[in-house]
């Protein structure tokens, strides 16, 4: 049975079970093995094998019908159990009920002789407080506080409670008999009122939550307990203003200043939103006033704070930009022999020694100016927040005057300055000529500057006398400065000249106007004139590159005219053949077309007069006369028509002299 047994292993299968039965059979196998086949002991096992199962079957049907009559008999004893716990479940919840029952009635026993005893006893109470009383305004009477509750410090809070009472009661007290009495209770009320507010905000200081709970309690019934909520807003204002502020007020100007701005604007916005509530008919004075008492310590001295900053940012700005092009500052308008060599230079053509080679350095920077206008546009805004109105055009200007002595003096003038002393003399060769470079920036600048002027100060001074004080210094600043770049301007264009005039001196021979072959000249024109031509056209561009509006027209006019009185002077020095009046003719020609690019009108009326002298070298002598009336020439000097007849190789006094008499 045991082997049968492990026949039924999970999980069960019974081909697999029947293959097994008989290979475990010996013959029963029928594929090899070591013994052959036996059917008939196969089936003699089968059959022994079946008798065992019915056994076994036999067997666990008892065992089944043993332990289903088990369970049925354990089932019943178990509803037994609890049906019986059941029972007693219901008679422990009765007793509950009894218990529950008496309970509610020994508490409605208790609390009707609560009532009873609180009955007898409050007015018991009553007359021991009212007894009291008595016996502290007695003390209020005689004018004498001999209790130690009005004199020990540990004790105000029972102090405040007798005292605020006894105030009630001097309330209902006929001012005329008892005016005095009223009178020290009033003054003895308020002193402790100061002194609990006064506990409230030392406590407050201490960080002593708890004792501002108890304090605050005990306030409650005082009138000023408002005035403590007032105590504790600006304490806890005071404490985060002074937090922000006096850890970098010496340490980091710039940060002192960015917080003192945000904390104020902040504390201002708050208010403005807080004027929105019902907080009495005074709200914007209070509210202000509270405003004025957080931040007053540090407004008195933000202008000194704002200036001081400003000055050495300003400063350092500038130190830090020259010290990137490896510069060192020189001194200007000092007294030396040297300087005023370079301002005698500067103001006149006089060779005094040579120029300063800035190699193309203009000494002005846009970034450096628009740091320095960034942290005066700030300055501004805080100036405009947090000046007081009746101050706040004066400092708006004392910032001005920062902007200008570090922007216009300590930058621009003093690129003006080394720009002046830069320029070559008149009769350099190939001078680089920087300081139109210098004009331009400076010209940019000066945008700049007004539009931070109509932009930021303008608002903060346009009602207040410092207007006219503030525009008079931009004027005088630009006039000084305006003074400086004519001058370089007009240095500049003289240089200019005298390189048109060494390209004539070295390039114009004078066989190029009386030619060998007067019947072969394949030259349109010659090359001085060429090369004049090149170096004016960039000069122009420079020119209209470096300037704006009507400056361009009035220095292409002043260099126009320059241009031709060269040029004018420059044809009276030489004799002209038939043909070199005609190559003279197509040099002024070239000039006149080159003078187009000016685009000013006078300079190419100068040019056209001086196309139509040029023809009196070729007209024939006996049209001399019908020319020199022309429309271009009949107003001219005489004198001049005849200069310019006594530069042909042919002229004769007798001859061609005739037709100007």
């Amino acid at each position: 049975m045991a082997t049968t047994a492990q026949l039924f292993e999970e999980p069960f299968d019974a081909d697999e079970y029947i293959e097994r039965l008989a290979w475990r059979t010996p013959g029963g196998g029928s594929k090899g093995g070591a013994e052959a086949f036996d059917p008939k002991r196969l089936l003699e096992e089968f059959e022994n094998h079946i008798e065992e199962l019915k056994q076994l079957d036999e067997k666990l049907q008892r065992r089944v019908e043993k332990l289903e009559h088990q369970c049925h008999r354990e089932a019943k004893e178990f509803a037994h159990k609890v049906q019986d716990l059941q029972r007693s479940n219901q008679v422990a919840f009765q007793h509950f009920q009894e218990l529950d029952e008496h309970i509610s009635y020994v508490a409605t026993k208790v609390c009707h002789l609560g009532d009873q005893l609180e009955g007898v006893n409050t007015p018991r109470q009553r007359a021991v407080e009212a007894q009291r009383l008595m016996t502290y305004f007695n003390e209020f009477l005689d004018g004498e506080l001999r209790s130690d509750v009005f004199h020990n410090p540990e004790k105000i809070k029972e102090a405040a409670d007798i005292i605020q009472k006894l105030h009630l009661i001097a309330q209902e007290l006929p001012f005329d008999r008892f005016a005095d009495v009223k009178a020290k209770i009033a003054s003895k009320y308020h002193d402790l009122e100061r002194q609990l507010i006064q506990e409230f905000t030392a406590a407050q200081r201490r960080g002593e939550i708890g004792r501002m709970r108890e304090v605050a309690a005990v306030l409650l019934h005082f009138k000023g307990y408002a005035h403590c909520v007032d105590v504790y807003i600006k304490q806890c204002q005071e404490a985060h203003v002074k937090e922000k502020l006096d850890g970098t007020r010496h340490s980091d100007a710039e940060q002192y200043l960015k917080n003192l701005y945000d904390l104020y604007s902040r504390t201002t916005a708050l208010a403005a939103k807080l004027t929105e509530f019902n907080l009495g008919s005074d709200k914007h004075t209070f509210l202000s006033k509270l405003i004025k008492n957080i931040f007053s310590c540090y407004l008195e001295s933000y202008i000194d704070m704002e200036k001081d900053y400003l000055r050495n940012r300003s400063a350092m700005i500038l130190q830090r930009y020259y010290d990137s092009k490896n510069h060192q500052k020189r001194p200007i308008g000092g007294g030396s022999i040297q300087e005023l060599k370079e301002r005698i230079r500067q103001r006149t053509n006089l060779p005094l020694g040579p120029s300063i080679d800035t190699h193309g350095e203009t000494f002005l920077s846009q970034e450096v100016v628009v740091n320095l206008l960034q942290e005066t546009r700030h300055a501004f805004e805080r100036c405009n927040r947090l000046s007081d109105p009746s101050d706040l055009p004066k400092n708006a200007f004392s910032i001005f005057l920062l902007l200008v002595e570090h922007l216009c003096v300590d930058h621009i003038d003093y690129a003006l300055e080394i720009g002046l002393s830069a320029i070559p003399s008149a009769d350099a060769k190939n001078a680089n000529l920087y300081f139109l470079d210098v004009v331009q920036q400076a010209n940019t600048i000066f945008h700049l500057f007004d539009k931070q002027f109509n932009d930021h100060l303008m608002p903060l001074i346009s009602s207040s006398p410092k207007l006219t004080e503030c525009l008079h210094k931009k004027k005088e600043t630009i006039e000084q400065m305006e003074v400086k770049l004519d001058t370089g301007i007009d240095r500049t264009l003289n240089c200019m000249v005298g390189q048109m005039k060494h390209i004539l001196a070295t390039e114009q021979k004078k066989t190029d106007f009386r030619p060998e072959d007067e019947n072969n000249v394949m030259i349109q024109y010659t090359t001085a004139c060429s090369k004049v031509c090149a170096y004016v056209s960039r000069q122009v561009d420079r020119v209209r590159k470096s300037m704006d509006g009507k400056n361009v027209d009035t220095v292409l006019m002043e260099l126009g005219v320059r241009f031709h009185r060269l040029i004018h002077e420059h044809l009276q020095q030489y004799g002209y053949s038939s043909m070199g009046g005609m190559l003279a003719i197509c040099d002024v020609a070239e000039y006149r077309r080159c003078a187009k690019d000016f685009r000013v009108p006078l300079v190419l009326q100068l040019f056209d007069t001086l196309h139509a002298l040029c023809n009196l070298l070729v007209v024939a002598p006996d049209n001399l006369k019908q020319v020199c009336s022309g429309e271009q020439l009949t107003n001219l000097d005489r004198n001049l028509l005849h200069a310019f007849v006594q530069l042909r190789l042919d002229y004769r006094p007798s001859r061609l002299g005739r037709h100007f008499s």
